[in-house]
C-alpha cells in the first residue's frame, strides 16, 4: 500500500511538473507575440506612437483572454514590459500603463462577450458580430487608450489638448486592432481540425491572396516607386478607388459562410491600408492626418464587421439548412420505419382478423363508409370487399331501420359514449334478414380527433333460433309439470272415488238379486249413477297416466275400422264420417279400451263443435320422429291419428289449455272437461304424445301418435273360446283381502254370485298366517294399497314363493304400486261389476287347490270367516 501510494504521489508530482512546464512555455510564448506586436507599431515609419493607426496588441490580449481565459495575464504583463528589459531608455511606467490598459481592456470586453455574446462563438451569428464590435469600442478601447494615455501624459507631461487628440487617436486604433485582429485569431484557434475540405482550404487561401493583391494595388507604397524595380513606377491615378474590389473577396467569403476566409482576407487588405496610411499614400494624404486616420477608422470597421456578419449569416443558414437537412434525414428515416412498421402491422392486422371466422370485422369512415372487410364479413353478409368498400353501412339495416335513422343513431352513439352495442336483425346481400349481435364503437387520434369506427358483428341467428326453442321447452315443461301436479291430485281422488263407487255398484248388483218389486227403478238409477262415476274416474286416472292399462299389439288399422260403428252412434246424423284408413298391418301397443275411449272422447267433442253438421275426418299416417333415449337421438316411427272437423274452432288463447283437465268451453252442464284430459293421459301413457291444431272458423285437428311396435307379434286372443270354458265342478274358494271391509262385503258377494266360497282378511299378514294354518284356497284375490309393511304386491310375490300353484290376483282403483307388478300378475280395475269379474276370472289359468301345494285343510269349525 505504501508503494501504491509512492506511486500516486509521483504520478501527481509529475503530472504537475508538466503542467507548470507547459504553462510557462505557453506564457512565454504568448508574452514574445505580444512584445514583438507591441514594438511592430514604433518601427512604421511614423514619427511617434501617437501617430499608430493601428495598435495590434489590444486584438491580441482580447483574443488570447478569449481563448485562454484570466490565466493569460502573466504574459500579457511580460510582452508589455519586455521592451523596458531589452532597452532601459524605455519609460516604465509608458510601458506599464500599456501593457495593464490591455490586460484590463482585454479582462473587461472577454466578460462582457461572455456575459451578453456567448463567449467565443460571438461570431457564429450576426448579432454576435454585431455585439463584439459594440464592446470593442465600449468599454474595451477606452479601457486601454485610456489607461495607456495615463501613463503617457505622466511621462511626457503633455497638454490637456494634446492628451485629447492623442487619446482619440488610440481610442480609435485599439478598436480597429480588436475588430481586425481578435476575429482571425479566435476563428482559426477555434476551427476543428480536419473539419475544412482540401478544396476549401485553397479557396481561403486564393481569398487571403486575392485580398492582398487588391491592398497592394490599391495602397501599398510599392506601386509607384522604385522599391521593387523601377519597371513598376507606374503612375495611377485614383488608385485607391481599386480597393473597392475587395468585395469581390469579402462578398464571396461571406456567401460561402467562410468566416475565417472573410476575417483573414480583411486583416491582410487592411494591413495594406496602414501601410499605405503610414506613408501618406492616396487616399491618405500627410497633409490631412485626421482625415486619413477617419478614412482608415472607417475601411476597418467596413472591411471586418459587415463581411464577418454576412459570412457568420450565411454559416448560420448552412448549419441550419444541414441540421435541417439532418433532421430531414432522420425524420424520413423515421418516417421509413414507422411506414415499414405500419404496414407490418396492418399486415399482421389484416391476418389477425381474417382469421376470425366466427366476426365480421369492418371499418368505417366518419361518415359510415366502409373501408375494410374481411373474409368472415363476407362469408356472413354476402358481399366482397370490392363490392362493399364505399358503401355506406346502411346498407345492412331492414329499410324501415334506414328510414328511422337506425345507422346515423348507431355511429351518434358510438361517438358520445365511444362504444355502441346492437342486436337486431340485419340484411344479407341475398335479402335474407339474419340476427346479430356486436358492437360499433369509435377510433380516435392521439389528439382525440374523430378518425372513423370499427364495427364488429357475430351471426347469432343459431343461437336466437336455441334460445326460442329454449323458451317453448321451458314452457313445455312448466305446462308438464303442472299437468303432472294435476294428474297427481286427480289420481288421489280418483282412488278413494272408486272404492266408494265399488260399494255402491256392488251393493246395487246385491239388490238386484232381491225380490222387492219396488227397488228396481232405484238400484237402475244406482248403478247408472256408478257407471257414470266409473268412467269419470277412469278419465281422470288416464289424464293423470295412473291408470292401469293392459296394452296389447294390435293391428291400428284393423281396430279403427272395426270403431266405425262406435264413432258414427257417437255423431249425429248430419255430421258426414270420412276414413282414410290404409289396408296394411300399423302394429301399436295400447290398451284398445282406452284408445276406442280417447277418439270416442275427440268425436263428442268435433260433433259438440258443429252444431249445424259438418265432416268429421279420421286418417291414419306413419311419420318419423326425433327422440331421445339415453342421451342418444334416434329416429323413431310413428303412427299419427289424425281426426279433424269442420266445426267452429278454438281461439289461440284458449288452444293452449284445451288439455286441462276439467277446462271447457260447453255450456255449463254439457261438458265434464275431462275428454280430452284423457287423449292426453292416454296417448302420453302410451309412449307417444298428442297435438291440436284450431283456427277460428275453420275446425280443429287432433293428432295422437303412438309409437310403432312392428317388431312384435300381434296378440290373438279368443274370448269367446275363454269364455265358453267350462266351469269347475267343485266349489272353490277365494281368498279376499282388502283394508276396507265394506269393499270387501262387496267383493265376496260378487264372487258369491258367481258360485265361489269367500274367506276374508284385512291385511297380507293375515291372509299368510291363513294359508301357513292351511287353509284350503284356490285362488287369493287381493288389494295392492292396503296399510302395513306389505302391500298387494309384496303378498303376490310372498304367495308365489311359498305356493306357486297357488293363483293370485290383484285389484286396485288408483296405485303407483301397480307399475312395481311384474307383467305376468293380472290387475283388476275398481270399481268392477259381476261381468267384468267373471271375465277377468276366465283370463286367469284355471285355479288349482291349496292342497296340491301342500297347504293343510282347515276344518269346518274354523274360526276364518266364510261367506255362504
Amino acid at each position: 500500500m505504501e508503494r501504491a501510494g509512492f506511486e500516486t504521489a509521483r504520478n501527481l508530482a509529475f503530472g504537475d511538473a508538466r503542467s507548470i512546464a507547459t504553462y510557462s512555455a505557453e506564457i512565454l510564448i504568448v508574452a514574445v507575440i505580444y512584445g514583438g506586436l507591441a514594438e511592430s507599431a514604433q518601427f512604421l515609419p511614423a514619427i511617434n506612437p501617437t501617430g499608430t493607426p493601428l495598435w495590434p496588441p489590444t486584438g491580441l490580449a482580447l483574443a488570447l483572454v478569449l481563448l485562454r481565459g484570466y490565466r493569460i495575464w502573466p504574459a500579457i504583463l511580460l510582452g508589455a514590459l519586455s521592451p523596458y528589459l531589452m532597452a532601459a531608455d524605455r519609460s516604465l511606467l509608458a510601458l506599464g500603463a500599456a501593457g495593464i490598459g490591455s490586460l484590463l481592456a482585454a479582462s473587461a470586453g472577454a466578460w462582457m462577450i461572455g456575459r451578453w455574446s456567448n463567449g467565443r462563438r460571438t461570431f457564429a451569428t450576426p448579432l454576435g458580430v454585431a455585439k463584439f464590435a459594440i464592446i470593442c469600442f465600449a468599454p474595451t478601447a477606452i479601457i486601454s487608450s485610456t489607461i495607456a494615455l495615463a501613463g503617457f501624459t505622466l511621462v511626457n507631461e503633455s497638454s490637456l489638448s494634446d492628451s485629447v487628440v492623442t487619446g482619440l487617436s488610440w481610442w480609435h486604433a485599439d478598436a480597429a486592432g480588436a475588430l481586425v485582429i481578435a476575429p482571425v485569431i479566435v476563428l482559426w484557434a477555434t476551427m476543428r481540425l480536419g473539419g475544412s475540405s482540401r478544396w476549401k482550404l485553397l479557396e481561403s487561401i486564393a481569398v487571403t491572396a486575392l485580398a492582398a493583391i487588391i491592398g497592394m494595388v490599391a495602397y501599398s507604397p510599392l506601386i509607384g516607386s522604385n522599391l521593387i524595380s523601377a519597371g513598376l513606377d507606374v503612375s495611377l491615378p485614383h488608385r485607391g478607388l481599386l480597393g473597392f474590389l475587395i468585395l469581390l473577396p469579402l462578398v464571396w467569403a461571406g456567401l460561402r459562410g467562410d468566416r475565417c476566409s472573410a476575417s483573414t482576407a480583411a486583416f491582410v487588405f487592411v494591413g495594406m491600408a496602414v501601410w499605405g496610411f503610414s506613408v501618406g499614400n492616396d487616399p491618405f494624404p500627410k497633409m490631412d492626418p485626421n482625415g486619413a486616420l477617419l478614412s482608415l477608422l472607417v475601411l476597418s470597421i467596413s472591411v471586418s464587421a459587415p463581411p464577418l456578419a454576412l459570412a457568420a449569416a450565411i454559416a448560420t443558414r448552412q448549419t441550419t439548412e444541414a441540421r435541417l437537412l439532418s433532421v430531414q434525414g432522420q425524420l424520413n428515416d423515421q418516417l421509413e420505419r414507422k411506414a415499414l412498421a405500419l404496414d407490418s402491422i396492418r399486415r399482421h392486422f389484416q391476418t389477425l382478423i381474417e382469421g376470425v371466422v366466427d366476426y365480421a370485422i369492418f371499418a368505417l369512415d366518419k361518415e359510415g363508409h366502409v373501408t375494410s372487410w374481411n373474409s368472415s364479413a363476407q362469408k356472413i353478409i354476402g358481399y366482397t370487399s370490392e363490392e362493399i368498400v364505399g358503401k355506406h353501412f346502411g346498407i345492412f339495416y331492414r329499410p324501415d331501420e334506414r328510414r328511422a335513422g337506425s345507422p346515423a343513431h348507431a355511429l351518434e352513439t358510438a361517438i358520445e359514449k365511444g362504444k355502441y352495442d346492437v342486436e337486431g336483425w340485419r340484411i344479407r346481400k341475398n335479402g335474407t334478414p339474419f340476427f346479430i349481435t356486436g358492437s360499433v364503437s369509435s377510433s380516435h387520434d392521439d389528439a382525440g380527433n374523430l378518425i372513423g369506427f370499427i364495427s364488429i358483428l357475430r351471426d347469432a341467428t343459431e343461437r336466437r333460433d336455441a334460445e326460442e326453442k329454449l323458451v317453448q321447452a321451458r314452457e313445455q315443461l312448466a305446462m308438464s309439470q303442472k299437468m303432472e301436479a294435476i294428474g297427481k291430485l286427480t289420481g288421489g281422488i280418483a282412488h278413494d272415488f272408486n272404492n266408494l263407487l265399488m260399494i255402491i255398484g256392488g251393493s246395487a248388483q246385491i239388490f238386484t238379486r232381491l225380490l222387492d218389486p219396488k227397488l228396481p227403478k232405484a238400484i237402475e238409477a244406482i248403478q247408472t249413477a256408478a257407471k257414470r262415476g266409473e268412467s269419470l274416474t277412469r278419465q281422470l286416472l288416464t289424464f293423470s297416466r295412473h291408470q292401469h292399462l293392459s296394452p296389447t299389439i294390435v293391428d291400428l288399422n284393423a281396430s279403427i275400422k272395426n270403431m266405425r260403428t262406435m264413432i258414427e252412434s257417437s255423431l249425429r246424423g248430419n255430421i258426414v264420417y270420412n276414413e282414410n284408413v290404409g289396408e296394411g298391418i300399423a302394429s301399436v301397443k295400447v290398451d284398445l279400451a282406452e284408445l276406442e275411449l280417447a277418439i270416442v272422447n275427440i268425436a263428442v267433442n268435433a260433433r259438440d263443435a258443429m252444431p249445424s253438421g259438418g265432416t268429421f275426418t279420421l286418417s291414419v299416417h306413419a311419420v318419423t320422429a326425433n327422440q331421445e333415449t339415453g342421451g342418444d337421438r334416434r329416429a323413431k316411427t310413428f303412427f299419427a291419428i289424425a281426426l279433424g272437423d269442420t266445426g267452429t274452432g278454438i281461439p289461440p288463447n284458449l288452444l293452449s289449455k284445451m288439455f286441462d283437465p276439467f277446462f271447457t268451453t260447453k255450456e255449463v252442464g254439457k261438458g265434464t272437461g275431462l275428454g280430452l284430459s284423457q287423449v292426453y293421459g292416454f296417448a302420453h301413457q302410451a309412449g307417444g304424445t298428442v297435438t291440436a291444431d284450431s283456427k277460428v272458423g275453420q275446425g280443429t285437428t287432433i293428432t295422437i301418435y303412438l309409437p310403432s311396435c312392428a317388431d312384435e307379434q300381434i296378440a290373438n286372443k279368443d274370448l269367446a273360446a275363454a269364455k265358453a270354458r267350462p266351469r269347475q265342478p267343485q266349489r272353490q274358494t277365494v281368498l279376499v283381502v282388502d283394508d276396507s271391509p265394506e269393499v270387501a262385503d262387496v267383493t265376496s258377494s260378487l264372487f258369491e254370485h258367481l258360485g265361489y266360497e269367500t274367506i276374508y282378511r284385512d291385511s297380507a299378514e293375515a291372509a299368510l298366517k291363513l294359508l301357513d294354518a292351511g287353509t284350503r284356497i284356490d285362488l287369493v284375490f287381493s288389494d295392492i294399497v292396503m296399510p302395513g309393511t306389505i302391500d298387494g304386491v309384496g303378498l303376490a310375490r310372498e304367495v308365489r314363493s311359498r305356493y306357486p300353484g297357488l293363483p293370485i290376483a290383484l285389484t286396485t282403483g288408483y296405485s303407483d304400486a301397480a307399475n312395481a307388478a311384474p307383467p305376468s300378475l293380472k290387475i283388476l280395475r275398481k270399481p268392477f261389476d259381476t261381468e267384468a269379474l267373471r271375465d277377468f276370472i276366465q283370463d286367469l289359468a284355471p285355479p288349482r287347490s291349496a292342497r296340491s301345494a301342500g297347504v293343510r285343510l282347515a276344518s269346518d269349525s274354523s274360526d276364518a270367516l266364510r261367506r255362504n
